[in-house]
């Protein structure tokens, strides 16, 4: 048992070890070149990307949950409030509160994975927030509707913690980039979804319409079940838990060769510091991140940076919050309101199938620019419109317009990047306990955005609201300047020598004197 301790210790020292872990990974992926000429990565299989994809399609139907209930809200708070008569700021506290809760799943996800296993949390998460989901629908009063939002919160707090965790453990490095972005294409489909629902029901009663719209979310919990008996475990986890063989066995339906899963094998051994298949003393991993070496400082501030940008720029609030600005743009009507939101969810929807297309093409880096940059001169345009040009048909149009310009951006690129790159960045040692405050920090500022907006909006207009946010995105262009490296195409341990050099996050390579220590993949 003491040598299992002094082996993590090793691992949990520094620098050194870190590197000593690229080092490993790095030769047997430079062997394969010197020997085939061509990284295996690029070989992959028309049967292999099939499982693939479909493993990545069932661990991201989670993210369809809190899609749905993003977007079912927007629609459903407006006869909330007019069955349950609740007051403004109940509004901002049931809309907001589901992202604040979730921080507590996010908070267990990390240990719960490490435990149960990658697929049994996708599994527990699914169930917590369908429990959540059937309370708020029979809910008759708002302190029942709070108890279910914050069994859904619990359950949002796993999912989206896991998810990217998921598949970037399961996915070779060439496909990598796509296929985490998968979650983030759910979320925009559940949000699509939950606006049609919207529009769909608002013709029937106050009393039954909103309880039908937040109870359809229940429906994609069956096929989570399904696809609990059709993915396999992470192979990442399965060596931690000294399941060798049972990893190999996932590996050789993830890679076509035999010899490319015996050499994946072993560098997820060595990038673990389990040389002997020893599981890891979790106190040592908090110990790390809580003392951090230079390398895993950088890690956290990039992967913590960029989930709290990806919501503090304001896209939530124009979620949830759409039917309240396109109305403050001189919009009447409910119907007109839920028929607008539609078009959100729409472009939203579209222009993420356009990011998975270019993020293992152009890379994360170029995309994040586009997006960062095209948000801020898009949110300045929506301030502009809404503060000069509203209560005319010419504003009401731009205001459509920009909103949707607005998302457009963030889901080419800061939308679903972030989620790629808070799952491909931490070390395997660190990775599930690293996201997972990750997405703390993504789900804390989504809530306080979403619990705050009304107020803001009223103190100082919505047009003075989306200033603000057009000045926190321009931040969000600098620091992805600063701190965000390329990692597009390097195996998930390569990525790690790239924030142990301090140069290596602007100009997204490493530069090191000994070139066997890095395979450049192009």
């Amino acid at each position: 048992m003491r040598m299992q301790e002094n082996e993590y210790e090793r691992m949990a020292l520094g620098s050194d070890a870190a590197e000593e872990e690229i080092v490993l990974t790095n030769n047997l992926q430079h062997k394969r070149v010197k020997e085939e000429g061509v990284l295996v990565d690029n070989n992959i299989g028309d049967n292999t990307k099939k499982y693939v994809f479909s493993c990545a399609i069932f661990a991201s139907l989670n993210s369809v949950l809190l899609g749905y209930d993003v977007g079912v809200m927007s629609g459903a708070i407006i006869f909330i409030q007019e069955d349950l008569k609740i007051s403004e700021i109940q509004e901002e506290v049931l809309v907001g509160i589901l992202s604040i809760v979730s921080l507590l799943g996010s908070l267990a996800g990390g240990l719960t994975s490490d435990t149960i296993g990658r697929k049994w949390t996708i599994g527990l998460a699914s169930i917590v927030f369908q429990s959540g989901a059937a309370i708020m629908s029979m809910a008759p009063s708002f302190q029942v509707l709070m108890i279910g939002r914050l069994l859904a919160g619990i359950g949002i707090g796993f999912g989206v913690m896991i998810a990217p965790v998921y598949i970037a453990e399961i996915s070779p490095s060439i496909a990598r980039g796509s296929l985490t972005s998968f979650p983030e294409i759910f979320v925009n489909l559940g949000i699509l979804l939950g606006y049609i629902s919207n529009y769909t029901f608002s013709g029937l009663s106050a009393h039954i319409n909103w309880r039908i719209m937040l109870g359809v979310g229940i429906l994609p919990s069956v096929f989570i079940g399904f696809a609990l008996f059709v993915i396999p475990e992470s192979p990442r986890w399965l060596v931690m838990q000294n399941r060798i063989e049972e990893a190999r066995a996932v590996l050789a339906k993830t890679y076509d060769s035999e010899r490319e899963v015996d050499d994946r094998l072993a560098e997820i051994q060595a990038a673990a510091g389990l040389a002997n298949a020893d599981k890891y003393n979790t106190k040592a991993v908090w110990s790390e991140i809580l003392n951090p070496t230079p390398g895993v400082r950088r890690m956290l501030i990039t992967g913590c940076g960029i989930q709290c940008f990806q919501q503090i720029t304001g896209t939530d609030a124009a979620v949830y919050y759409s039917p309240t600005i396109f109305k403050d743009a001189g919009m009447k009507g409910n119907n007109e309101l839920l028929a607008a939101t539609v078009a959100v969810g729409f472009t939203k929807t579209m222009f993420i199938l356009v990011a998975i297309f270019l993020i293992d093409k152009l890379g994360r880096k170029p995309l994040l620019y586009i997006s960062t940059i095209g948000m801020t001169l898009s949110l300045f345009c929506l301030s502009f419109t809404l503060t000069f040009l509203g209560d005319r048909q010419l504003g009401i149009g731009l205001t459509i317009l920009f909103v949707c310009a607005t998302v457009a951006f963030f889901s080419v690129g800061i939308g679903p990047v972030c989620w790629v790159l808070s799952s491909e960045i931490f070390p395997l040692r660190l990775r599930a306990q690293a996201s997972s405050i990750g997405a703390v920090g993504n789900r804390v500022s989504s809530g306080i955005i979403c619990m705050s907006f009304l107020s803001m909006s009223r103190a100082i207009t919505v047009g003075g609201t989306f200033f603000v946010f057009f000045m926190i995105s321009a931040l969000s262009v600098a620091f992805v300047y600063a701190c965000v490296p390329e990692t597009k195409g390097k195996s998930l341990e390569q990525i790690e020598m790239l924030f142990q050099n301090e140069s290596g996050l602007q100009g997204g390579e490493v530069e090191m004197g000994d070139a066997e220590r890095l395979v450049q993949i192009q």
